[in-house]
């Protein structure tokens, strides 16, 4: 691996593209990863619950809803990046045990040197990919589900689909809850399909952004919260009001008006999820 490091960053080519690991001048041992310019985690080695990215903290609010405060949870995160939502898991909810599968070996092992995560933490990280994890793994195995996979800044069009979905509620136990990450933009086909998708299988969800996002105003991260039982809605609406970019959360009525029209995507006709506009990350596109 190409290695390039300047006074601020360390550059390295991975299997994916190429990998930057950007200092926080804030905090003392906070990171931004980035890939071919995208930023994909952030990281504080010395505050795990530290969350740069409003998306993330929108995601770590579900989750610390998602069963009693401390309870130890059965995680499997599909997307490894720089394990920011794994390492904040296992500092809130000590003892739980989770699964990172991430498709690019060369990020892990940058990930690994770089910005070790804590021994004690009953943390794996397998290099794989998503939906072949995913479709070998039990049943009923895992209380937590999260998806955020990207290739190129968009979701691959295998990790869209309702057979896909479908081996998500496979795995999920009764009372587990899916997490996924949808980026996308005007006119939000992606995120209204991803919504009647998940629904299709996991039909009691919610769905948290910014305001400007779901009005289609703008490019961002939608976060969908889905299982078998009803999401928290009434407190994460307090949370990500309160948030320091507050969002708003659709549920019940205002997400069938949101997908409303939406097809459920198949494996056969599935694509991957819009590319975000050019100069997004301050990158040509």
């Amino acid at each position: 691996m190409a290695r390039k490091r300047g006074p601020d960053r360390l550059a390295v080519r991975v299997d994916t593209g190429l990998a930057e690991l950007v200092p926080d001048p804030d905090r003392p041992r906070g990171f931004t990863l980035k890939l071919d310019g995208a930023p994909q985690s952030h990281v504080d080695l010395d505050d795990p619950t530290h969350l740069e990215f409003e998306y993330v903290r929108r995601m770590a609010a579900a989750i610390d809803l998602t069963a009693p405060a401390g309870q130890p949870l059965r995680a499997l995160h599909l997307g490894g990046g720089a394990l920011t939502l794994p390492r904040y898991v296992a500092q809130t909810r000590p003892g739980s045990t989770q699964r990172v599968v991430e498709i690019d070996a060369a990020l892990v092992e940058l990930v690994r040197r770089e910005l070790p995560w804590p021994p004690q933490a009953r943390l794996r990280v397998r290099v794989a990919d998503a939906r072949e994890a995913l479709s070998g793994s039990a049943d009923d195995s895992f209380d937590l589900v999260v998806a955020d996979v990207f290739a190129g800044a968009r979701t691959p069009a295998r990790l869209t689909s309702v057979e896909f979905a479908e081996e998500v509620a496979r795995v999920l136990r009764p009372g587990g809850t899916y997490l996924v990450n949808i980026a996308d933009g005007p006119p939000l086909r992606h995120a209204r399909a991803q919504v009647a998708t998940v629904r299709s299988v996991l039909p009691l969800a919610c769905l948290v952004a910014d305001a400007a996002v779901l009005r289609g105003r703008r490019y961002g991260n939608l976060v969908l919260v889905a299982g078998r039982v009803p999401p928290p809605v009434a407190e994460l609406t307090r949370r990500a009001a309160g948030d320091w970019f507050p969002g708003r959360v659709l549920a019940d009525d205002e997400l069938d008006r949101f997908a409303g029209g939406a097809r459920v995507v198949v494996d056969a006709t599935a694509t991957g999820s819009a590319p975000p506009p050019a100069g997004t990350f301050g990158v040509a596109g």
